[in-house]
């Protein structure tokens, strides 16, 4: 299979362990950790896509999972498809994601092995802002995976997989007045047991809200064998929400609003259930919608979608393992109150591993306002839907890259792109 023998990253579909339930094909794996160091020159290169367009899958209902694919037939919009192209920006070893804060116009990147590199908007101008590549495990899907800014503290949060057997760390670090962070002041949040060394998660991100949301994977192993994701006793499988803030003793707080605070049995940190491996997720700054990229197992990728007049995700059920995507998969799982996906794709397009994603709400490139922008890890290509209210219109390609790790916005409002196969940062500008 694509990129045979390399190290896993954005948590591969296919996977397959001793525990497997269901039937799964070798994993396809990302690049490894043996690379140079990054380079501080910016590079001039640029990658332009096609502009083909192909519609939407169509809506299906199965079981009683309620999906809002998109219809075969959309009524596109004046003018043609947006066009784009993917700037090379930097060298960067081995980028997991981005991270803006506020008030602050540089661009954050996490690297696997345990660090976190400041960039000028443009690329240049590189910054370590912390090093805790001692305290991290970073084989295969394993590493420095999320990094979060607290919005009014001088605090920032990181997500990382530790030398204690892979277990998710997320600790908190106090931002010293030369931008960086602090590792003397470093306090552990929370600890979350990892029994397999695949599908860790690692998105964090503060909400309009203010508290911080965690996507957690299902914990590994094909087919979710322990059956994690849909057992709210558990943290696996989940987008968490707390105040990451120690308290009377605590080192973080339950928002009392959490869908499970009082539930017996429940964990309250629980904000969403039943995912496989959130990767990556983001807010519409102008909508205040949950945009979720959930990598599939075997056949589906999706996009889920909790919309903000409908609760944010408080609650929700996405579906794994009852459901890939929007078709059955584990047949003991219970099916009720599921949620399908708001856009699907399957693999014999070419994709094995959904990596989101992001609205454009940027003023560089106005024919893709609103459009979501995602990417296929395999399928090397960047891709942005049409989102037509509720619904999925057309399907555009903006730039091929492969080994794509992250679509997220920076701050100055455009889209960024981290490969972990050209270990470089992308800017998405107009063609």
């Amino acid at each position: 299979m694509v990129l045979l023998g390399l190290l896993a990253l954005a948590a591969c579909s296919s996977d397959k362990s001793a525990s497997d339930t269901t039937s799964a094909s070798a994993a396809t794996t990302a690049p490894s950790a043996t690379t140079g160091s990054a380079s501080t020159t910016s590079a001039a290169s640029t990658t332009t896509g096609s502009v083909s367009t192909t519609s939407a899958a169509s809506a299906t209902t199965t079981g009683s999972v309620s999906t809002t694919a998109a219809a075969t037939t959309t009524t596109a919009p004046p003018g043609p498809p947006p066009t784009a192209q993917l700037v090379q920006l930097t060298d960067v070893t081995e980028p997991t994601g981005t991270a803006v804060r506020p008030g602050d116009d540089r661009l954050f990147v996490t690297q696997r092995s345990g660090t976190i590199t400041a960039f000028d908007a443009d690329g240049s101008n590189p910054f370590t802002v912390l090093d805790i590549s001692s305290m991290v495990t970073s084989n295969g899907e394993q590493g420095l995976l999320g990094l979060a800014f607290h919005p009014t503290e001088q605090l920032a949060y990181v997500d990382y997989t530790g030398t204690d057997g892979g277990n998710t760390h997320i600790d908190e670090f106090a931002i010293l007045d030369n931008g960086t962070l602090d590792p003397s002041s470093r306090r552990a949040v929370l600890e979350i047991d990892q029994p397999y060394a695949n599908h860790n998660g690692g998105q964090l991100l503060f909400g309009p809200d203010g508290y911080l949301y965690i996507g957690m994977g299902d914990g590994g192993g094909g087919g979710d064998p322990d059956r994690r994701a849909l057992n709210t006793g558990q943290l696996l499988g989940k987008i968490l929400r707390i105040n990451p803030r120690a308290f009377g003793g605590q080192p973080y707080t339950i928002p009392p609003d959490n869908p499970f605070v009082g539930v017996a049995g429940a964990r309250p940190e629980i904000w969403s259930f039943g995912l496989r491996n959130p990767w990556r997720f983001s807010f519409d700054p102008q909508t205040n919608d949950l945009w979720i990229t959930d990598v599939g197992q075997d056949q589906w990728e999706e996009v889920d979608v909790a919309w903000a007049d409908e609760g944010g995700g408080r609650g929700t059920n996405f579906g794994w393992s009852a459901f890939e995507g929007s078709h059955p998969f584990n047949a003991d799982q219970p099916t009720q109150g599921a949620v399908g996906p708001f856009y699907e794709y399957p693999h014999p397009d070419g994709g094995c591993s959904i990596s989101g994603g992001a609205r454009y709400r940027g003023s560089a490139i106005p024919s893709l306002d609103g459009w979501f922008v995602y990417a296929d890890y395999c399928a090397a290509e960047v891709r942005a839907v049409e989102v037509n209210g509720r619904s999925a219109g057309r399907n555009v390609v903006l730039g091929k890259l492969g080994g794509v790790s992250s679509v997220a916005a920076g701050p100055d409002g455009e889209l960024y792109v981290t490969s972990v196969d050209n270990y470089s940062l992308y800017r998405i500008q107009a063609a």
